[in-house]
């Protein structure tokens, strides 16, 4: 039996690199031989307090679902891949046949599992792990010149063009809270899908040098002046992607008269409290953004032809190998914005 190297997750701060044993190779699946992963914000929440909102990991969990391999296997009946493809995974598993599947909103598939993710029981295992086993249509391939670590950031970057989409900003001023590595792949999406002006804000200097370097029209450092958004004009969108309930609040107070608020940032679970006499008053759309659905396909093509470069918000790389201490790094905002595992 084929065994594979897992960074499992067994509680807050308790991150394993253990042997899991693989069953043989299904029909209709294909085994992958992992090569690159990003670390993404929902990994650090499960790993630092073994939940991301109201998802909550109840059993054992591998980590990861930003990855990209080689197919190494195929199963019977498999014809539209083959051994030998380089490919970057889509985490998403979708039913395709419940009310959302067939009203084309994939990413909200009622019985929808997705990679190194508790929102479901049994949890669906994640991609941190030597070789995996995934869906040929999960299966996006990417040519040669394209790095293993690029085409692992398929996926975060497809959750950003969902919700630019989602905020429809063409033509519009943009502001993106949170300067962390979706909230600058927003503002880049932002500005791919035509915004006319960004604006980043952020409570701490590095993340927003960082975003002035990848090309952000402004920025704000709410730790200067807490009163940094009001001094500018009201943008048209406001994408909240810190996942902060005071974050959600400056939204929607910064937001024009008859703008839009995207939540995109994952908040506490639970209750939380927020300004929304001024939804009405102000007559905002607040709408949320949920990973993604067509955007994962859009989002290799733009990596592939070099359109949005995705490696330039990686700060490191480091071994599957040492996973616990690259998760350590991801944490730590003044030394890293992205760090993705290699094999």
């Amino acid at each position: 039996m084929t065994t594979a190297r897992a960074a499992t997750l067994y509680g807050p701060k308790d991150l394993r690199l253990v042997d899991r044993p693989l069953d043989e190779l299904a029909p209709g699946f294909v085994r992958v031989r992992f090569a690159a992963g990003g670390i993404c914000g929902s990994d650090m929440h499960y790993y630092s307090h073994g939940r991301i909102g109201n998802f909550v990991a109840t059993a054992p969990l591998v980590l990861g679902h930003e990855v990209a391999g080689v197919v190494e296997a195929v199963g019977e009946g498999v014809t539209t891949v083959a051994p030998g493809a380089r490919v970057a995974v889509n985490p998403s598993r979708w039913c395709g046949h419940c009310d959302r599947c067939r009203e084309g909103r994939r990413n909200l598939c009622e019985n929808i599992y997705f990679m190194g993710s508790a929102s479901k029981t049994p949890h669906m295992q994640g991609g941190f792990a030597t070789w995996f086993d995934a869906l040929p249509e999960q299966c996006v391939p990417v040519p040669d010149a394209v790095p293993f670590e690029a085409a692992a950031l398929a996926e975060p970057l497809a959750v950003c063009l969902h919700a630019v989409n989602r905020g429809n900003v063409a033509g519009k001023s943009v502001a993106v809270i949170g300067a962390g590595p979706i909230g600058l792949l927003t503002m880049l999406a932002a500005k791919r899908k035509g915004a006319r002006e960004t604006t980043m804000v952020d409570i701490a200097a590095a993340p927003l040098a960082f975003a002035s370097r990848l090309g952000a029209d402004r920025v704000v450092d709410l730790s200067a002046d807490a009163g940094g958004l009001a001094a500018i004009p009201a943008p048209d969108v406001v994408i909240e992607a810190s996942g902060s309930t005071k974050a959600l609040a400056s939204a929607i107070m910064a937001v024009r008269r008859g703008g839009t608020v995207v939540l995109l940032g994952s908040l506490p679970g639970g209750d939380i409290a927020a300004p929304i006499n001024p939804v009405m008053a102000k007559e905002l759309d607040l709408v949320g953004s949920f990973r993604f659905d067509t955007e994962f396909e859009e989002a290799v093509g733009l990596i592939a032809s070099g359109a949005v470069d995705v490696m330039a918000i990686v700060t490191a790389t480091r071994p599957l190998a040492d996973v616990n201490a690259a998760f350590e790094l991801a944490l730590d905002r003044s030394q890293s914005v992205k760090v993705v595992l290699t094999a």
